[in-house]
């Protein structure tokens, strides 16, 4: 959903038919502010920047997306009509928080791994019509979008794989069909799996919940055998398990839980008196 189309559909469900204090009250030029109550990651900067000029605010930022900022630290300064600022408050902070969580925790888990050059992936358990803000969220946070839906990238999971009687052949048919430029990753439990894939032709492999042993023998079979296919690994990823997952030498590593395990952290808007 392009942002213009997000934020009118986000104001709309705040502010239904009309601000009720904005009926009886009195507009004055005010400044307010964004403080943070916890420290965190900022995301959602291009998402208020898009607001704000639809709605005509001023705005002097003191952070970018993908900054660090510690408790009482001013984020945010705007200006312009209090009716204005106060009916549109709840839309701002939703950005900010729901952004800068996700990017708070997707940071987390890039430190994990940065040592090892190991790249952060997101996956597509996003909430129902916010994948395009929440992968962007992930991005404010360091981490690198996986696919955006089933248009850009042919996956082929264990679901798909019960429905394909012959692999080498299937993906012969692939190649005709899909664009020439679109990927092809197949899901794999073990490394036989593995192996039938990389001789069938996958661009990716994805090792899904295989313990870490199976996973460096992957990764030295690919580097003997198919040095071009990429490995990606899947399954049961934490902040406590990343970086042994990282140490086995696989490029990516997935998780779902950078967007849906995400706990909100706290902003506030302020008036200057």
């Amino acid at each position: 959903m392009l942002k213009h189309k997000f934020i009118e559909a986000m104001v709309l469900e705040d502010v239904g038919r009309g601000d009720l204090f904005s009926r009886i009250s009195v507009s004055k030029e005010v400044r307010a502010y964004i403080v943070a109550k916890s420290k965190g990651v900022f995301g959602g900067r291009a998402y208020i920047d898009t607001l704000a000029e639809m709605y005509g605010l001023e705005l002097t930022w003191q952070v970018e997306d993908g900054t660090a900022f510690e408790e009482g630290e001013k984020l945010l300064y705007l200006f312009g009509d209090s009716k204005r600022i106060l009916s549109l408050e709840r839309s701002i902070l939703d950005i900010a928080l729901h952004a800068s969580s996700i990017a708070t925790l997707t940071q987390q888990f890039v430190q994990k791994i940065e040592p090892y050059g190991v790249k952060l992936l997101d996956t597509r358990k996003t909430r129902p019509l916010l994948r395009e803000f929440e992968k962007y969220a992930v991005r404010c946070g360091g981490g690198i979008n996986h696919r955006m839906g089933l248009d850009d990238c042919l996956m082929l999971k264990d679901t798909h794989l019960e429905t394909i009687d012959n692999l080498a052949v299937f993906m012969k048919e692939v190649r005709m069909k899909i664009p020439f430029t679109s990927k092809v990753e197949i899901e794999c439990e073990n490394l036989e799996r593995v192996k039938e894939a990389m001789a069938a032709g996958a661009d990716i492999v994805m090792c899904d919940n295989m313990s870490n042993d199976d996973i460096r023998e992957v990764v030295v079979f690919r580097a003997k055998n198919y040095p071009h296919i990429l490995l990606e690994a899947s399954g049961n990823v934490s902040l406590a398990t990343i970086e042994e997952i990282a140490k086995t030498g696989v490029d990516a590593i997935s998780s779902g839980s950078l967007i849906h395990q995400a706990n909100w952290i706290d902003l506030s808007m302020k008036l200057e008196a």
